[in-house]
C-alpha cells in the first residue's frame, strides 16, 4: 500500500503517534511508523509509503514509486542540481541500478543488464531506459475516493470448513474484501437515487473466523503425530480441511468453535461500536457452508420466550454496548435464591466454576434440592448461549442465494417448514435483469414445443376421427343433420382441449404467494442463482466451483443488499423481473 502526499504536506508536523484509519475504518495506518495495521481481525502489517518520485515500470506503464529512503536522496540530489544549475547527476539506486538527472524535464532510470556484474564490473547505462518523474503531477493515478463514512447494516461473515474459502484459496477477509467491493458497486448502480438523495450509506461485512483459533489448541500436533507420511499433501488438506466436519460433530470441538464464533461476534461487535459510536444500525449474520449450520446452532440457543426478552432488555443493551455480565450474586437474586451467595462466596466459586458443578457438589454445599434444581437450570442454559444483537440469519448454506442446481452439498429449508406444499426454490434474478439468454431461449424452446404439440395433437385427433366416419349412402337426411350438427361441437371441443392444457401451462408459470410460517417473516426462503451458460453443459463439472461461487455472485450481494435495505422502505431503482 502507497501512501501519496505532496511534498510540503507533512513538513513540520509530527507523525509519531498519529493514527488514520483507512478503507473504511477497518485499517488504521500508523504514520510515524509508516505501517497499516488491520482493526478487526489478524494480518501481518503492511507498508506504507510517502511516494514522492517515480519510475515507469516495464510490463504496466505503471508509475512505480520509490522507496522513501532513496526518494529523500533523489530529492537533495534534484534540489541541488536546480540550486547549482547543474545537471547530468547520476545516482545508483540500492539495486546497482543507474538514475541520470539531465535536466528538470528528462531523468532516466537505467536497469543494467542482466549477468553484467558476474565479473565484478561496475552497472552500465545499458537496458532500456526508463521515466523518471518527480510528484504526482500529470501522472494518471486511480485513487479510490474511499467509501461512504455512513454506515447503514452491519454484517458478519461466517466461513465454513478449512483455511481456503474459494478455489483460488484464499482466507474469508479475502473473500470478504471481494463480496464488500462487489456491494459497493451494486450500491452505485441499483440504488443511485437512494445514494443521491443520501438517503443510505453503505453495508458494512466483516469476516469471523474460528479456524485458526481452533487449530492453534495443539489439535494439529495430536494430528501430525497419527498421519500417515504417505501421500503428504492430501493428507495435509484432509487434515486442515475436511477433519473440521468432524470437528464439528465432536462434543469437545464443537462447543470451543461454537464459543470461538460467538465471541469473536461480541468482540468484534464492541470494538465496531467503539469506532463507530454513531451506528444505529441492525446487525445480520451470514454463513458459507459449515458457518451456516454454526450460525444455526447458536441462534437456536438464544432467549427464544419473547417475556425474558423484553423483561431483560436493559441487560441485553449492556452486553452488546458494554460488554458487561451480570455477576454471580445478580443471578442468584434474579432466582430469589441470594441467602445462598455467601455459601459460594465462602468456597470461591464463580459463575465459571458453578457452571462445572454437578448436583452432587451442591448437595456437598448444603443446598436444598429446590435452589439446586433451579440453579442448575438455570446456569446449563446459559452455559453454551452467548447474547448476541438481534439479528437475521442470511444461510447462504442451505437457504438464501444458495446455487441448488450444482452445489453438492446444499439443501432446502422451506420442504421442512412446509411439509404438505410442494414448490420450487425462488430464482434469484439476474443483477442487470429478466433472466439469463440462454434461460429465457431454453423456455421459450419449451413454451414453443409445447405448443406444437397441442396444435399437432388436435389436428391427429380431428384427422383421425374424419377418417373413421363411415359414409353411409343410405343413410336418412335427418341423421346427416344430426352428424352435421355434432361434428362442429365436436370441432370446437379440441381447441378448448388445447386451451385448457395451455392454461394449466400458463397457471405454472405463475409464482402464486406462497406463506412459510413465522420464519422470515412468512416470505420465501430458499433462493436458487441462475446457472451460466457454460455450467449448463456439464452440471457435474462445476459442482465444485458452484459451492464457491458465492463471494464474487452479484446476484447474491444484490439479493442481500435488496432484503436489508427493503425493511427500511428502501427499494432498488428499478425492480428486477
Amino acid at each position: 500500500m502507497y501512501f501519496f502526499s505532496p511534498f510540503q504536506s507533512l513538513k513540520g508536523k509530527d507523525c509519531n503517534g498519529r493514527v488514520v484509519p483507512t478503507d473504511g475504518g477497518r485499517y488504521d495506518v500508523h504514520l510515524g511508523e509508516r505501517m497499516r495495521y488491520a482493526v478487526y481481525w489478524d494480518e501481518l502489517a503492511s507498508e506504507v509509503r510517502r511516494c514522492t518520485w517515480f519510475y515507469k515500470g516495464d510490463k504496466d506503464n505503471k508509475y512505480v514509486p520509490y522507496s522513501e529512503s532513496f526518494s529523500q536522496v533523489l530529492e537533495e540530489t534534484y534540489m541541488l542540481a536546480v540550486t547549482l544549475d547543474e545537471w547530468k547527476k547520476k545516482l545508483e539506486s540500492p539495486n546497482r541500478e543507474i538514475i541520470i538527472l539531465h535536466n528538470p524535464k528528462l531523468m532516466v532510470h537505467y536497469q543494467p543488464v542482466a549477468g553484467s556484474d558476474d565479473w565484478g564490473s561496475a552497472p552500465t547505462e545499458q537496458g532500456r531506459p526508463r521515466t523518471v518523474k518527480r510528484g504526482v503531477e500529470n501522472i494518471s493515478v486511480d485513487i479510490h475516493c474511499g467509501e461512504p463514512l455512513q454506515i447503514d447494516h452491519l454484517v458478519f461473515v461466517v466461513h465454513g470448513i478449512g483455511p481456503a474459502c474459494d478455489l483460488r484459496f484464499r482466507s474469508i477477509v479475502q473473500c470478504v474484501n471481494d463480496f464488500r467491493s462487489v456491494s459497493l458497486n451494486l450500491l452505485q448502480t441499483h440504488f443511485k437515487k437512494a445514494q443521491e438523495n443520501h438517503q443510505i450509506g453503505r453495508v458494512e461485512f466483516l469476516p469471523v473466523n474460528w479456524h485458526s483459533p481452533l487449530h492453534s489448541t495443539g489439535v494439529d500436533v495430536d494430528l501430525q503425530r497419527i498421519t500417515l507420511p504417505s501421500i503428504n499433501r492430501l493428507r495435509h488438506f484432509t487434515n486442515d480441511t475436511i477433519l473440521d466436519v468432524f470437528f464439528y460433530n465432536s462434543p469437545t470441538y464443537c462447543q470451543t468453535i461454537v464459543d470461538t464464533v460467538a465471541s469473536e461476534m461480541n468482540r468484534i461487535y464492541t470494538l465496531f461500536l467503539q469506532r463507530n459510536p454513531d451506528f444505529k444500525g441492525g446487525v445480520s449474520i451470514a454463513g458459507h457452508s459449515l458457518g451456516s449450520l454454526i450460525l444455526f446452532d447458536i441462534l437456536t440457543n438464544q432467549k427464544d420466550s419473547l417475556g425474558d426478552i423484553d423483561s431483560e432488555k436493559d441487560s441485553l443493551n449492556i452486553v452488546m454496548d458494554q460488554g458487561d455480565t451480570p455477576t454471580l450474586e445478580e443471578d442468584l437474586k434474579k432466582l430469589q435464591l441470594s441467602e445462598f451467595f455467601d455459601i459460594f462466596e465462602k468456597e470461591k466459586v464463580d459463575k465459571e466454576a458453578l457452571a462445572l458443578c454437578t448436583d452432587r457438589d451442591l448437595q456437598e454445599m448444603g443446598i436444598p434440592l429446590g435452589p439446586r434444581k433451579k440453579i442448575l437450570n438455570y446456569f446449563s442454559t446459559r452455559k453454551n448461549s452467548t447474547v448476541l444483537c438481534p439479528c437475521v440469519l442470511w444461510d447462504v448454506y442451505s437457504g438464501k442465494s444458495s446455487s441448488f442446481l450444482f452445489d453438492p452439498v446444499a439443501y432446502r429449508i422451506e420442504p421442512m417448514v412446509v411439509p404438505g406444499v410442494e414448490f420450487e426454490p425462488m430464482l434469484i434474478p439476474h443483477h442487470k435483469g429478466r433472466k439469463r439468454m440462454h434461460l429465457e431461449l431454453r423456455e421459450g424452446l419449451t413454451r414453443m414445443s409445447m405448443d406444437l404439440k397441442n396444435n399437432l395433437l388436435g389436428s391427429l385427433r380431428m384427422a383421425w376421427k374424419s377418417f373413421t366416419r363411415a359414409p353411409y349412402p343410405a343413410l336418412q337426411v335427418s341423421e346427416t343433420a344430426e352428424e352435421t350438427e355434432a361434428e362442429p361441437e365436436s370441432t370446437s371441443e379440441k381447441p378448448s382441449d388445447v386451451n385448457t392444457e395451455e392454461t394449466s401451462v400458463a397457471v405454472k408459470e405463475e409464482v402464486l404467494p406462497i406463506n412459510v410460517g413465522m420464519l422470515n417473516g412468512g416470505q420465501r426462503i430458499d433462493y436458487v442463482l441462475q446457472e451460466k451458460p457454460i455450467e449448463s453443459f456439464n452440471e457435474y463439472l462445476f459442482a465444485l466451483q458452484s459451492h464457491l461461487c458465492y463471494w464474487e455472485s452479484e446476484d447474491t450481494v444484490l439479493l442481500v443488499l435488496k432484503e436489508i435495505y427493503q425493511t427500511q422502505g428502501i427499494f432498488l431503482d428499478q425492480p428486477l423481473q
